[in-house]
């Protein structure tokens, strides 16, 4: 029996007590205070972006990103059915239509060469979602968008630290959407970012996060008061919050650094099994540095990708399956009842495992479920 290894486990940096005690102490916890200030700080110098919003979590930074482009009943946005509810979701909420595009074989990103087909007079919107920290083919993605004059949305949750063609990810759509959930490389608990890439959003995106008032210009000396001005929601993360964020992503290179050595051995150790018995690793495109978000496997078949879950889970090994795709869901079919052919979707969903990722994994443990995957196969005990 194995010892018990979790699926995720969130990485300290010795630093959150201190950041959040220093955050206390001010007496100012709520959002877009100190601590709050310092993260959007950091992630504009890190990555280039010149507004970045902190949010509660990475559906808020999508649910703000469907109200600055005015999403109404009826408007379509092209996205794929292999993700997570948020990134539907957000626009559905205003009335928006998903349109599902399938996903490459590949990195199980959405299949750029299938969205032009997919625009019809109604697409208000792309939304590609970089699966496992692996960058979408956005130069293709991009070059669509500005023939029709659609816009584009990152939810690039699993994206932080990733980058494409040397350019974050997050940073190349008009919004970039960041997950500091839990289970991501730098967490927060729930947490998230938006990411403001047009200039013309600037002013319109600080009213909405600030539940649709101009505060923020108040408190600049713009006006002598704030009201109600548009529509908004309570997006903010609040600065305890955030004190936490700071201490993380003051140590991205070091976590990161862990993340990949994680990443780089199980693909090392993996690799000889995959070529033996036929599962496949993950896929990264020469342009794209991922971020050692996620490490699966897929399997030759559905059965077999029960059976070896079954079996990591009985000696204490917490692997997983991933998404449900969206276009089969109780409610993907109710809002959109249309009938859709996404085989590699359907195909590549059953027969996903993700092994446990997180920074603090050691070899011991890697060695230990490289050998739970090899028994699977060789049917040793």
């Amino acid at each position: 029996m194995s010892s018990n290894i979790p699926f995720n486990f969130p990485y300290y940096t010795g630093r959150e007590i201190e950041f959040m005690q220093a955050a206390m102490l001010t007496g100012q916890l709520q959002g877009d205070s100190g601590f709050t200030k310092k993260c959007s700080e950091l992630l504009e110098s890190r990555y280039g972006c010149k507004k970045v919003l902190l949010t509660h979590s990475c559906t808020g930074a999508l649910e703000m990103s469907a109200i600055l482009l005015d999403i109404k009943p009826g408007d379509e946005f092209i996205v794929p059915s292999f993700t997570f509810v948020s990134t539907a979701n957000a626009f559905v909420l205003r009335g928006g239509v998903p349109v599902w595009c399938d996903i490459r074989s590949d990195t199980l990103n959405i299949d750029e060469t299938k969205i032009e087909s997919l625009i019809t007079s109604k697409t208000k919107a792309i939304v590609p979602v970089h699966y496992a920290g692996v960058a979408c083919e956005m130069d293709a993605i991009l070059k669509i968008a500005d023939k029709h004059n659609l816009f584009v949305v990152e939810d690039a949750a699993q994206g932080v630290e990733a980058f494409y063609k040397d350019k974050a990810l997050g940073t190349y759509g008009h919004f970039g959407c960041y997950s500091f959930h839990n289970t991501k490389n730098y967490g927060c608990g729930e947490g998230g970012a938006l990411l403001v890439n047009d200039a013309r959003f600037f002013d319109r995106a600080s009213v909405i996060w600030e539940k649709g008032t101009n505060r923020s210009q108040f408190f600049m000396g713009q006006v002598d008061k704030y009201t109600w001005v548009d529509l908004g929601g309570s997006f903010l993360s609040s600065d305890l919050t955030a004190a936490f964020l700071l201490a993380q992503l003051e140590e991205v290179d070091s976590i990161n650094r862990k993340r990949l050595a994680v990443w780089n051995r199980y693909y090392e150790l993996l690799m000889p099994l995959a070529e033996e018995f036929g599962f496949r690793l993950p896929v990264v495109p020469k342009e794209c540095q991922h971020n050692a978000h996620m490490f699966y496997i897929l399997l030759p078949t559905e059965r077999q990708r029960d059976e070896l879950l079954r079996h990591l889970q009985s000696i204490g090994i917490m692997a997983t399956f991933h998404y449900v795709p969206l276009h089969s869901s109780p409610m993907g079919r109710k809002i959109q009842p249309q009938e859709y052919v996404l085989p590699m979707t359907d195909d590549l969903s059953a027969r996903l495992i993700r092994l446990p990722m997180y920074a603090g994994l050691t070899e011991k443990q890697i060695d230990e479920i490289v050998d739970g995957v090899q028994k699977q196969f060789t049917g040793r005990t």
